[in-house]
This record gives C-alpha cells, sequence and structure tokens, in this order.
C-alpha cells in the first residue's frame, strides 16, 4: 500500500514536470519544472521500490539512483542554465529581473 502511494506521488510530480516543460516560456524556468519536480518525481517512485522490495540489492539500488539525483540534477540544471545565459539565450518577456546577468556586469 504504501509503495503504491509513493509510487503515484512520484508519477504525479513526474507529470507536473512534464506540463511546465511544455507550459513555461523559456529554458530558465523549464529547468526550474524539470530539475525540481522531476527529481522529487524520480525520488518518489525510487522510495516506491525501495518500499515494494525491502532492502534487497533492488532496494539498495533504488536509494543509490535517488540520491545521486538528489546531488546531481541541481547542479546539471545550474551549469545548463549557466550555459545558456553565456551563449547569450534571453529570458521570456514577462521576466522581471536577470540578476546573474547583473552579477556578470560588476
Amino acid at each position: 500500500m504504501a509503495s503504491t502511494i509513493l509510487l503515484l506521488i512520484g508519477v504525479f510530480f513526474v507529470f507536473l514536470g512534464m506540463v511546465g516543460l511544455l507550459r513555461l516560456p523559456d529554458i530558465y524556468n523549464r529547468l526550474h519544472a524539470t530539475t525540481k519536480i522531476g527529481t522529487l518525481g524520480t525520488f518518489g517512485v525510487m522510495m516506491s521500490i525501495l518500499a515494494k522490495v525491502g532492502f534487497s540489492p533492488m532496494g539498495v539500488k533504488a536509494i543509490t539512483v535517488g540520491l545521486f539525483l538528489l546531488l546531481t540534477a541541481p547542479i546539471a540544471a545550474h551549469m545548463i542554465g549557466r550555459a545558456a545565459h553565456r551563449h547569450g539565450v534571453g529570458l521570456c518577456k514577462g521576466s522581471v529581473i536577470d540578476e546573474y546577468g547583473q552579477d556578470q556586469k560588476k
């Protein structure tokens, strides 16, 4: 029962990440949606596997994959966003402030 609930929570967050990827206007907003929501969704699915199989070799792999994703996804998104900014990818028209661009001018 707990594994099913965790799986549904994980799939819900992955779905929200997909909607954000389709609906948000620029790369920076899309990175936010796919990194934060997608990481939570995948972590929920990994914890569902752990709840289902316990601390078997498959459960330990699920923990390892979940922790690896929690540690690397935000760093990768930051690097992608920084590279996009350095290559001149602009913000959407609705963006109010570019703090990273202001820091670069100093």
